[in-house]
């Protein structure tokens, strides 16, 4: 087929960041199918061939770092831009695939379906605008009715809706009973993350380490692990905290991190710095700020640590607490009580043979769940209309809620 591929911020893996995106995509061309990509860079423009994708980039700038209305003017531009484009270019695509956040994006879907009969799949990673209005960034109540009633149109028009967890998955189908929503959760690369497993004694000299390697924005208030790592200073745990990102709170997270010996904080990397640093670590830790809408999404890092072969520290609830503590590869810890993640941390130091088998256990999941092959083509055959894998949504007990 020919899908039309509309997301706001693809990036390759020599870009580092979210690049989900990039490996469905070229999952999908090694399928036989051909990908139209529309996108946005801060300086990049016009059409570039990556890896047998077609990719159109439009000049828009977009930072984590850029206040709320700067946002709303960048997701807007992408929205005009991007039907230009798509009026400019010569193919008759079979089908588009949308992409959130940010929900805007379904402006293009419902313009695509409008305008030239196409019909698409959206692809849903966070709840949008559920998340930002319990966050209080939309506080208008006539703006609130007016977004909810929009992406419930989007969902309803889409031909069907790709959900990246189960939680988003149950939202939708409350909310939109007609429409059709199938799970394709984030991936575990095994083929690109080694498991370095084996028993060691921690000490000062070899001190545990936990990274934590994502964005510094006000989602994931990293305030919970700087008062973690605090603690586990105060009581001079052999745990050094080694923080790979950046966002709207890099410079608060820089200043508050200088009275913490025990913490690191390296530049953002490409997808091999990454790699380099996960793999040097024994845990990796995952940070939202404490909503219970955000216990819904999917966060790659999650699934990145549990195919490095990490014990998996969260401290938000949700069907991923439920899969860390069922599977043995991990804990959950209180983000309000920094003194529980300390205790349950010295538990693994006192017990390295406990911790090995935790790490085993988190990359055993990725493998047999979460592979990025199986991810790639469970979606090929929903595009495709063909019978889902033998393992199902159903038949899955890690993909219900």
């Amino acid at each position: 087929m020919k899908i039309l591929y509309i997301h706001q911020y693809f990036k390759t893996p020599a870009e580092g960041g979210c690049v989900r995106p990039y490996h469905l995509a070229k999952g999908l061309v090694d399928q036989g199918h051909e990908v139209t990509m529309v996108t946005t860079h801060d300086v990049l423009s016009g059409l570039h061939q990556i890896d047998g994708l077609q990719v159109h980039y439009l000049q828009v700038p977009y930072a984590n770092r850029f206040g709320f209305m700067r946002r709303i003017w960048s997701y807007l531009r992408y929205v005009v831009l991007a039907k230009r484009k798509i009026a400019s270019l010569k193919t008759k695509f079979d089908l588009a695939y949308v992409m959130t956040t940010p929900l805007t994006t379904g402006l293009i879907a419902l313009h695509l379906k409008e305008r030239y009969n196409l019909p698409y799949y959206f692809e849903v990673g966070d709840l949008w605008p559920e998340a930002p209005i319990k966050m209080g960034a939309i506080r208008n109540g006539l703006l609130k009715n007016l977004l909810y009633r929009f992406e419930k149109k989007c969902y309803f028009e889409a031909q069907k809706v790709i959900a990246l967890s189960p939680a988003i998955r149950n939202y939708i189908e409350a909310n939109s009973p007609e429409t059709k929503v199938h799970v394709v959760p984030n991936f575990a690369d095994v083929s690109f993350f080694e498991a370095h497993h084996k028993i060691q004694r921690f000490s000062a000299e070899n001190p545990l380490k936990v990274g934590y390697i994502g964005t510094f924005g006000a989602a994931n208030h990293l305030d919970y692990l700087l008062d973690a790592a605090r603690v586990c200073q105060e009581q001079k745990l052999p745990v050094v905290f080694n923080l790979m990102g950046d966002g709207a709170h890099l410079k608060k997270i820089k200043s508050l991190s200088r009275q913490l010996d025990n913490l690191i904080l390296h530049p953002f990397g490409s997808a091999d710095a990454v790699k380099h640093l996960l793999e040097s670590q024994d845990a990796v830790y995952v940070s939202f700020k404490n909503l219970e809408i955000l216990n819904t999404g999917s966060p790659n890092k999650f699934f990145d640590g549990l195919a490095a072969g990490k014990l998996i520290m969260i401290n938000f609830g949700g069907w991923i607490r439920q899969i860390v503590e069922e599977q043995k590869c991990g804990f959950y810890h209180d983000p309000l009580d920094p003194t529980e993640l300390a205790r349950k941390l010295s538990v693994f130091l006192k017990e390295p043979e406990m911790l090995y088998q935790y790490q085993k256990n988190a990359r055993a999941l990725a493998e047999k769940y979460y592979s990025k092959e199986l991810q790639v083509q469970k979606l090929g055959k929903i595009l495709t209309n063909q019978k889902h894998l033998s393992v199902s949504d159903s038949e899955v007990y890690i993909l219900t809620a």
